[in-house]
């Protein structure tokens, strides 16, 4: 019998006070989706102190309204994330909450058909008025009657501008703080939550804009042009995941399967194409791999691919509700981490945006 396995043995948990950092280092070194936890700061604290490395994270599912927004903020002012590839409602349902409105807590257990006239949303648990959601749709209908209607705008160029408009108004949504620190949003699917409304509202006001998923997907993708290597944190899955897997493949079309210079790529074996799998990644996720969605795909999956390192100990996928994962890491690693990273300069994504 191989002593290999038995290099490494599990230690219980003993109870006492500690910090948050401390409990997901003890957890680590247990079992499960606890394990998976602590392995999940391990990981991320290495994205964060390595140096020539651009972390994007894909943020999925109704989050915001959960409370999780502000710590994505914390993420993007701390350059702990370089790129944020989010849904529509992510970076909508934020700003009702930064207006000052709020979401309530309510009840799963509710009588839905009365919520509905009294004109209140749920959101499982959460309860939102749809009043203040129409203050934030009449609020976003403005910003886009700022908009140019004779250029096609890709959904970083939006957020972007977006950004700003919040900024100057002290409204401290994700698009507010990721403008301030030169963060760049993209969210391949954002006309699938309330932006789809306002763009209708403005049309209605006689303001039609433009958007233009080719271009942003080409802007995309030149993320993996101009970066040594990249580090993905995936909360969810669904279309942030999916975009942000191709910068790992789709650069060969890009380039023309020429490779990209600096770059450490893989060429297949079968025909000239470059792969430049991610070298970190991260997944927090509630989805099964057996159903066959991508939510649940695991990362391993993605190694035949060539969208994710084989090597040991650069990946953790740790299957837990996000409102109990999150906050847990990303207080780990407030405690691990003294300083403000300097992430890569994204500002070329942005020039000439106005």
């Amino acid at each position: 019998m191989s002593d290999s396995y038995f290099s490494k043995k599990l230690q219980p948990i003993k109870v006492k006070p500690k910090t948050v950092n401390e409990l997901l280092t003890d957890m680590g070194k247990t079992a499960y989706q606890g394990r998976k936890l602590g392995e999940a700061v391990d990981v991320w604290e290495k994205m964060v102190k390595e140096k020539d490395l651009t972390i994007a994270m894909g943020y999925a599912g109704s989050m915001s309204t959960a409370g999780q927004w502000t710590i994505v903020n914390w993420l993007i002012e701390n350059r702990f994330i370089d790129v944020l590839v989010s849904t529509g409602a992510n970076v909508s349902e934020d700003i009702v909450d930064a207006m000052g409105f709020g979401y309530f807590q309510g009840s799963h257990m509710a009588n839905d058909e009365q919520l509905l006239k009294d004109d209140v949303n749920r959101y499982y648990d959460v309860y939102g008025k749809e009043t203040d959601y129409r203050k934030m749709e009449e609020l976003v209908t403005e910003f886009i009657m700022t908009l140019k209607t004779d250029f096609g705008y890709s959904s970083h160029e939006f957020f972007y501008l977006l950004g700003k408009f919040l900024s100057k108004r002290d409204i401290p949504a994700i698009a507010a703080k990721a403008y301030e620190n030169g963060v760049p949003i993209f969210s391949p699917a954002f006309l699938d939550s309330a932006y789809g409304e306002t763009v209708l509202m403005a049309k209605n006001a006689g303001h039609k804009i433009q958007v233009d998923s080719a271009k942003e997907f080409e802007q995309f993708v030149s993320i993996g042009t101009k970066t040594k290597d990249v580090g993905v944190v995936y909360i969810g899955g669904g279309v942030p995941k999916d975009l942000t897997q191709l910068i790992a493949i789709s650069v060969s079309p890009l380039t023309e399967d020429q490779g990209v210079k600096g770059r450490n790529g893989h060429l297949r074996k079968g025909l000239q194409e470059y792969y430049y799998p991610h070298k970190y990644a991260i997944q927090i996720t509630t989805d099964a791999p057996q159903w066959g969605g991508l939510s649940g795909c695991t990362l391993e999956e993605a190694i035949s691919w060539g969208k994710i390192n084989a090597q040991p100990n650069t990946r953790a996928v740790c299957y837990s509700d996000a409102t109990i994962a999150l906050p847990l890491i990303t207080h780990a690693l407030c405690e691990r981490v003294k300083t403000k990273r300097k992430g890569p300069d994204m500002s070329w994504l942005f020039k000439g945006v106005q």
